[in-house]
């Protein structure tokens, strides 16, 4: 019987001989991504919740205090993978329900660049670039996939808030017992500690702390003194166990002998989320009143301010990067030129990449990257940074917002500055020119 290869991959495979150009010894990427982390719900930038293992990391590497991120979940995503403005692929928000979105077949998502270099790619947790096994991560590079494709599950039931199935191994659907942050820890600890000759990119897409939430009673007794709030507790507890479950992939990274040859990269893909309630989402029977804590940023998930859209984030490899906190712009479209550089491959210029080579910053080079203009298209509301100003326009109410950001925490108040406001619509409108129709 003969094979059918669609042309798509065939012209893929075609790039990997000239990616593969002058070999050197490649280290292993570890990208670990919260879901709907808030600014100040870690350790080191003051919280009440206790994250002694990424709290460590960060001390010992580079915290990235102004890394941007679209304030929901698939649009990131789909920026990290393909270093391009997600909205380039109509994507504005989160694919969800029975939506048949995803990224076209022929993307050249990272993985597949890393791939073509020789490593072994895994994508562990959670996906939401495609809801069904056929779209799901392993036909856009990854060697291996566990998880679940769609935007949030059930810990314990692992479906979708309709019902629908959705957890997986290698795309396909299967059945299993545990909570998600252990069974997704398990199987990453499992993949780290596989003794393989070829370097590795493993994704770990952790569902903390999304909603909705349950965790045991021994995360959630550390706060039974100090948050009062039962969601805030609740909250507080996931993040605990996922910081508990991060520290146990570092532990298998440091006994396999591989830490000193790893870089691990912390980010979630948007702000922190106030408050969660359906009447109809898992039939009911989740609540949670109070959930993130942006302070003293503005805004939640979903917004464009910088509560929505600037997250924890931190850059780790032992012995390479020196501890310091990194005051310039890094966009989530920068991890894909990074990556690729530090595997010695050039992108082609079919992947049309927005991103930059942001080494320069984590290395704390003298020369470094200007910073970007970053731009957010989530349908009815866009916004774009440059030059120290942010605009943002809400093309339904006709609202135009324009701030300088002074501080580098805050979006200061409204600013008259009529010159500026031209400048930055005219920025603005380039970008949206870039977008499909």
């Amino acid at each position: 019987m003969r094979s059918c290869i669609p042309l798509a991959t065939l012209s893929i495979i075609a790039l990997s001989s000239a990616l593969h150009a002058g070999e050197s010894t490649k280290p292993n990427i570890v990208f670990i991504i919260a879901d709907d982390l808030g600014w100040k719900d870690v350790g080191w930038h003051g919280s009440e919740i206790k994250t002694p293992n990424l709290d460590k990391l960060a001390k010992a590497g580079v915290r990235l205090e102004r890394h941007y991120v679209y304030p929901t979940c698939s649009p990131t995503r789909a920026g990290i993978f393909t270093g391009r403005n997600p909205s380039r692929f109509n994507i504005h928000a989160p694919i969800a329900n029975k939506s048949e979105q995803s990224l076209p077949l022929d993307t050249l998502t990272i993985a597949r660049i890393l791939q073509m270099r020789g490593y072994l790619t895994a994508l562990i947790g959670k996906w939401h670039l495609g809801l069904s096994p056929q779209v799901g991560p392993r036909r856009f590079g990854f060697d291996f996939s566990y998880g679940y494709f769609h935007g949030q599950i059930d810990p314990y039931t692992h479906l979708y808030k309709n019902g629908a199935l959705t957890w997986h191994r290698n795309d396909q659907f299967v059945e299993e017992k545990g909570h998600v942050t252990d069974l997704l820890t398990d199987e990453a600890v499992r993949f780290v500690e596989t003794q393989r000759k070829q370097p590795f990119f493993l994704w770990l897409a952790h569902a903390t702390p999304h909603y909705p939430l349950v965790e045991e009673e021994k995360w959630l007794t550390p706060y039974q003194d100090t948050i009062k709030d039962p969601s805030r507790r609740l909250y507080a507890a996931s993040i605990t166990h996922m910081d508990n479950a991060i520290g146990r992939v570092v532990i298998a990274l440091e006994k396999s002998k591989q830490l000193d040859n790893t870089l691990i990269v912390f980010t979630s893909d948007n702000g922190g989320f106030e408050k969660y309630q359906s009447k109809t989402d898992y039939a009911g029977k989740y609540a949670h009143p109070k959930l993130g804590d942006n302070t003293p940023l503005r805004g939640w998930k979903g917004e464009l301010y910088d509560g929505g859209v600037r997250v924890p984030a931190f850059a780790y490899w032992k012995g390479k990067l020196q501890p310091a906190e990194a005051p310039e712009i890094v966009s989530m479209l920068d991890w894909y030129p990074t990556f690729a550089k530090l595997a010695g491959a050039d992108v082609p210029a079919k992947a049309k990449i927005e991103g930059r080579d942001v080494w320069p910053i984590l290395a704390r080079a003298k020369e470094k990257p200007a910073d970007p203009i970053l731009y957010w298209n989530v349908g009815s509301r866009h916004a774009v940074v440059a030059d120290g100003w942010k605009l943002i326009v809400n093309a339904k109410n006709q609202k135009v917002e324009l701030y300088e950001m002074r501080n580098e925490k805050l979006d200061r108040a409204d600013d008259p500055n009529r010159a500026k406001l031209v400048h930055m619509e005219g920025l603005l409108k380039k970008q949206r020119m870039l977008d499909p129709k």
